[in-house]
């Protein structure tokens, strides 16, 4: 079965930078694309970043342009976030998520992942 596991949020000040890891079981990182989601309190999922199989990059939101970087390490099965000048507006739960109805391999046009972890919070505030 496929479980994705999130960690590292926590609370960072603005400007400051924070790396989240997902710990993938069930699928590879090798062979399925692997996207993170955020969700700020009382708002709507928003996509962040995808890395395919073929480690291309998918961003889903301009506003992490130049900040935020995906990447992978197959031999862990790990995919990482790393994300740096971060902004208040960058707090909220961050999920990673794989699996969709098209090529699993590749990155969704949109963020209808079928498999989720469980999240980490990630708080900016001084």
């Amino acid at each position: 079965q496929v479980q994705l596991v999130e960690s590292g949020g926590g609370l960072a000040q603005p400007g400051q930078s924070l790396t989240l890891s997902c710990a993938a079981s069930g699928v590879t990182t090798e062979n399925f694309a692997i996207g993170w989601v955020r969700q700020a309190p009382g708002k709507e999922r928003e996509g962040v970043l995808c890395i395919s199989r073929r480690d291309s990059r998918t961003y889903y939101t301009e506003s992490v342009k130049g900040r935020f970087t995906i990447s992978k390490d197959n031999a862990k099965n790990t995919v990482y976030l790393q994300m740096s000048s971060l902004k208040p507006e960058d707090t909220a739960v961050y999920y990673c998520a794989t699996g969709w109805a098209g090529d699993a391999s590749r990155c969704p046009p949109g963020i209808n992942f079928d498999y989720w972890g469980q999240g980490t919070q990630v708080t900016v505030s001084s």
